[in-house]
């Protein structure tokens, strides 16, 4: 596991590709709600119990290469012409935002996460609210409590 780079995200799993370039899934290191937790330690807790970002990979794996490859070439027009583009800056943005709507969707409690949908999903349990446990809070989506994890949500290539 990387330790961090210089945009401060770092993988909270194992990064995906055979030999280089690699992909790397991970967060961008920022304070959670809990004191003393960020969420990068947010997403090691959800990768280890439920593996969010392995399951989102074998499920829009395929997709998000699709991405990768269109970016991969509309780079080498860009380049024909004279101009310098990042070759991977918009595949990367459309994979971020996949793994957002993977979990706003619930579609990460369809595709087979043992444990989904979790129990304070369920119960609608959400830190975003004054009273987080009010029986009267909407059933959520998994992984979604404030949106602080999702939306810290980057993915980069080295």
């Amino acid at each position: 596991m990387d330790t961090g780079s210089a945009s401060n995200a770092r993988p909270a799993s194992a990064s995906y590709g055979r030999g280089r370039p690699i992909l790397h899934l991970g967060v961008l290191v920022q304070p959670y709600y809990r004191r003393g937790m960020t969420t990068y330690d947010v997403a090691q807790i959800l990768e280890s119990k439920y593996g969010v970002m392995r399951a989102f990979w074998r499920v829009r794996g395929q997709e998000a290469t699709n991405h990768i490859v269109e970016s991969l070439l509309g780079a080498l027009e860009s380049r024909a012409m004279g101009q310098r583009i990042d070759p991977y800056g918009s595949a990367m943005q459309k994979v971020e935002t996949m793994f957002r709507t993977f979990i706003s969707s619930q579609e990460a409690e369809r595709v087979g996460i043992p444990g989904t949908p979790t129990k304070a999903a369920l119960r609608g349990v959400n830190h975003r609210y004054k009273h987080p446990y009010a029986r009267s809070n909407a059933r959520r989506p998994s992984f979604r409590d404030t949106g602080t994890y999702m939306n810290s949500f980057r993915s980069w290539v080295s």
